[in-house]
Order: structure tokens, then C-alpha cells, then sequence
């Protein structure tokens, strides 16, 4: 009986695949945006978008309207979001970010993008876990600049010595933590940007994060904020045209549910450990994100432009707070993605 059983089950589930494949393949209506779960895609500005009712029962979330037509909240036990209708900015447990494509509010009811479903929502509520010979162990860190290429400048203050400075302070704190490190430059080096990746491919890192500091023509913009790299087919953060931008895709963007996923582990950290303003989690085409075979991010500690901010970047004792958070960001997307090993007992 046990055998007639399995053989009837696995008749089922093959017609399943058989039928969610046609659903996929044939009409093209639908859209896959959680594990298991295909609903009905519609497109507006030749972009895919799912009902977010549709979203949020896959992801076991209660949707609720703030105000309705404007504001929407997304919750359960775990997770609290909130989004704004024909908006790309979010908040995700209360941490900011910015969606590759805006959440829609049409005819009544609101959209968001398969893309962002599936590539930027889904790798956050729902990690992936790593194969269990698959752990995180080496961490390439790049400090940005160096050499003939000071980045950005407060007076005698360059960025390439702050960055190399807040490397050396991870590298130590990563070493105490078990980690191995891997360093682009180590002293006052000019490194290509293409070889920073290269580097990190070759010495077969798990994780990569190249770390800078901000400046902005405004003295009042302050913050920190992580990058990863655009999923392709959409537009940069920084990009407002998002109907007709449209990304190649680049071999890091083999790692996009790693790649956000680190940006938000990395974000909140900044954010809480910091207490430092929240200019949230981004996307671009940054050269270093571009071909890693790892999941990658670049981290703005915040602007040597803003008093407030320059005053803390060169405080010592606050730049060993900043390694400690992004320490501590690195070791909580190592805890989400590592395959736990159960403990066999000897008795």
C-alpha cells in the first residue's frame, strides 16, 4: 500500500510541474514570485507587476491601508513594511530602501514588481540557506581608492587614508571572529577597479565589501547607505527614468538575492549600532559590483562634506564603532544563510 501511495504522489506532483510549466511557458501571464507561489502578471509601462494581496498571502503577510490609496503596511510576527503608492521607497523592519521599480496603485488595487518581489522582498523574508560545505568564511574587504586616486577630500583629510584605516580596523575584528581576510590594497595603492573583483574571484572569497566614505554639494546631507548592484532589466537607484531605464545583465547579478540580502544585513546594522541618519539601501553599476562571484556590496560610511558626520569619520574611537557594526552586519548574514548542523548527542 505504502508503495501504490508514493507512486500516486509522484504521478501528482509531475502533473503539477506539468501544468505550472504550461502556465509559465505558454501563456505568459503568470509570474513566479515567491518559492512555490505563481499568480497573474500585469503589465504597465512594459514592466511585470503582481497584486500585492497576491504578494502578501504567498509571504504570509496581512496587508492593511494607512491611508488608503497612499499607504499600505505589510505585517506578520516577524516583519513589519511599509509602502508608498507610486513609490519606490520602503521600509522594511525599519531599515530604508529603495525598490527597483515603483509599488503602483492602479484601478484600486496596488502593484508591485515581479523583479522587486523576487529579487529584493523574497531574499530578505525568506534566506536561502547555503549548502552545508558552503559557509562563509573569507571576507575580501576593499578600501576605496589609494594611490594617485585620493576620492573624495576635506582639507587634508582624503578618503583613501580613511577608508584603508576603517579596512584595518575590520580585518582585526573579523580575524577575532574566526574569519579569514583578504585585503585589495593594504597601504597607499593605486588598484584597479576591475582587479579589486578580480582579486576577490581569484582568492575565491565569500563575501566581498568595498568601503568609502560620501561627500555631496549640499553640507547638510549626512548618512550612511549600501549599494548593490541593479538587477537587470531595471534602473539604478539614482536613475529616476525607471520606464525605459533598463540594466544589463552582468555576471554579479548572479548573485542578486545574495547581494540585497548583505545590504540589508549590512544597513541595519549601520543603522542601529550607529544611531547614524538612514539614507537606506540602493542599486547601481558600480565597476567593483559588477563581476563578483560572491554576494557583493559598497558601503558610504557617511559624507566627509557634513560637519556632523567628518567629525565622527575621524574620531578613532567611532571608527572602531563602525567596524564593529559592519563586523557585526557580515556575521548576521552568515548566522541567516549558513546551514545549521544538528549537534549528534554521544549518549
Amino acid at each position: 500500500m505504502e508503495a501504490i501511495v508514493s507512486v500516486q504522489t509522484v504521478r501528482k506532483n509531475m502533473f503539477a510541474r506539468g501544468v505550472l510549466f504550461f502556465l509559465l511557458m505558454a501563456g505568459g501571464f503568470f509570474a513566479q514570485v515567491n518559492s512555490g507561489a505563481v499568480f497573474e502578471r500585469t503589465q504597465f509601462f512594459g514592466k511585470d507587476f503582481v497584486r500585492m494581496t497576491d504578494w502578501a498571502r504567498s509571504s504570509n503577510l496581512e496587508l492593511q491601508w494607512i491611508t488608503k490609496g497612499r499607504e499600505l503596511r505589510a505585517t506578520n510576527a516577524n516583519h513589519r513594511i511599509y509602502f508608498s503608492m507610486d513609490g519606490r521607497r520602503i521600509q522594511v523592519n525599519g531599515v530604508n530602501l529603495l525598490l527597483s521599480l515603483p509599488v503602483l496603485f492602479q484601478r484600486g488595487t496596488a502593484y508591485i514588481s515581479s523583479v522587486d518581489a523576487q529579487m529584493t522582498l523574497k531574499p530578505i523574508l525568506f534566506p536561502e540557506k547555503s549548502k552545508e560545505d558552503n559557509s562563509v568564511t573569507t571576507i575580501c574587504l576593499d578600501p576605496g581608492h589609494g594611490g594617485k586616486d585620493p576620492g573624495k577630500t576635506d582639507g587634508k583629510m582624503q578618503e583613501k587614508s580613511c577608508s584603508l584605516l576603517l579596512a584595518a580596523d575590520v580585518e582585526k575584528l573579523l580575524k577575532q571572529a574566526g574569519l579569514k581576510v583578504i585585503r585589495t590594497r593594504a597601504r597607499d595603492l593605486f588598484v584597479d577597479l576591475p582587479e579589486r573583483t578580480r582579486l576577490a574571484n581569484q582568492r575565491k572569497a565569500d563575501l566581498f565589501l568595498s568601503l568609502h566614505y560620501n561627500a555631496a554639494a549640499n553640507r547638510r546631507v549626512e548618512g550612511a547607505e549600501v549599494f548593490c548592484l541593479t538587477p537587470a532589466g531595471t534602473a539604478s537607484s539614482e536613475n529616476d527614468d525607471w520606464k525605459k531605464a533598463s540594466s544589463p545583465t552582468y555576471p554579479g547579478n548572479s548573485q542578486n538575492q545574495g547581494n540585497i540580502l548583505l545590504a540589508y544585513q549590512m544597513q541595519k546594522s549601520l543603522v542601529k549600532k550607529l544611531n547614524v541618519e538612514d539614507r537606506g539601501i540602493k542599486r547601481a553599476q558600480f565597476v567593483v559590483l559588477l563581476d563578483g562571484k560572491m554576494p557583493s556590496i559598497l558601503i558610504e560610511g557617511g559624507f566627509m562634506t557634513n560637519p556632523n558626520d567628518a567629525k565622527r569619520i575621524y574620531d578613532p574611537a567611532y571608527r572602531k564603532r563602525m567596524a564593529g557594526a559592519i563586523v557585526d552586519g557580515i556575521l548576521a548574514y552568515k548566522k541567516s544563510v549558513e546551514k545549521t548542523v544538528p549537534t549528534v548527542s554521544s549518549n
